[in-house]
């Protein structure tokens, strides 16, 4: 737009008055990523290509028998189970940079736009597979049933979210209460109470904060980790706050899957297997372009939980 001029003046923009471009860039702000945090990358390996698998053994459960004097002992072939780990998504960038614009720009177009990619890349992946793995949680750790030993924990079904709210009330649950049975649910798989983690929607972290229980229900600091999303900790629970958690229109409320579990439940590898500059064949300037590969698995689904969840 040229600068304002009296009725009936010619414009001088661009004469006296010339255009600047700035040599700095809007600041960009981006959703947290949780993925690094829940997941453990212990059979990552060597990753080449798209479409690489890993296989990873299991130890078998032994079999532990009564003992009877006199009676013939029986020999057990405990066989390991394997799973695999397929590296079969991919994505990729590939950005066209004309020699014109490096010329004529101050700003450094490769590491900018680079260091966008690579964060991208990693809310897209979150968005992937907090979509997918709430699927694969253990039969006993979700529904309305959950529980291995007590069977009686509501967690939500289809069909009949919960209704979470700070406080609780007629048909509606308190959210604090509800993450503190989501531990008893590990707890009855005998998982460990380190390493275990909750990803919820904003609004509940949001009905946590402002619960009767406050602050003082939180340990640890209570700031979030820097593009983490983490905003505390309840019980043994390190609280995740995310964006990309699947959510389907159920009964006319958003209903949320918020999956909990501990860090042996989801294993996942990945890799940026390509990143390079080459001459854009063309034109005048370069292409900027990479390739990451990435796979994942739920490899022990009774180490992980779904909380299906409305806001009250």
């Amino acid at each position: 737009m040229a600068y304002p001029s009296a009725s009936g003046t010619p414009s001088m923009s661009g004469t006296y008055t010339p255009e600047i471009w700035s040599g700095k860039l809007l600041e960009k702000f981006y959703g947290a990523t949780v993925l690094a945090f829940i997941a453990n990358t212990d059979y990552e390996g060597e990753i080449k290509d798209s479409g690489d698998t890993v296989w990873i053994r299991t130890l078998p459960d032994m079999i532990i028998r009564d003992y009877i004097k006199g009676q013939p002992l029986i020999a057990d072939s405990p066989e390991p189970e394997k799973k695999a780990l397929l590296i079969n998504k991919g994505l990729y960038y590939n950005v066209a940079i004309s020699d014109v614009d490096a010329k004529q720009s101050d700003i450094a177009f490769m590491d900018k736009w680079g260091a966008d990619a690579s964060q991208r890349i990693k809310l897209r992946q979150d968005t992937v597979i907090l979509a997918d793995i709430y699927a694969d949680a253990g039969v006993d750790n979700a529904g309305t049933t959950a529980g291995k030993i007590s069977g009686n924990i509501n967690l939500g079904t289809t069909g009949a979210p919960l209704a979470l709210a700070n406080v609780a009330s007629a048909g509606v649950a308190a959210i604090v209460d509800k993450v503190v049975e989501c531990g008893q649910v590990l707890d009855e798989q005998d998982r460990p109470d380190e390493d275990r983690w909750i990803v919820l929607p904003a609004w509940a972290c949001t009905r946590i904060k402002t619960s009767e229980l406050k602050d003082a229900s939180m340990t640890g600091d209570g700031k979030s980790t820097l593009r983490s999303g983490r905003i505390g900790m309840i019980d043994r629970w390190t609280i995740y706050s995310s964006n990309s958690l699947p959510y389907v229109t159920d009964g006319g409320a958003r209903s949320f899957h918020c999956p909990f579990g501990h860090k042996s439940a989801l294993t996942y590898a990945s890799q940026f297997v390509k990143n390079e500059v080459l001459k854009n064949p063309n034109d005048f300037g370069d292409l900027m372009r990479g390739l990451h590969v990435f796979g994942w698995e739920v490899i022990n689904p009774d180490s992980m939980g779904v909380l299906y969840a409305k806001a009250a």
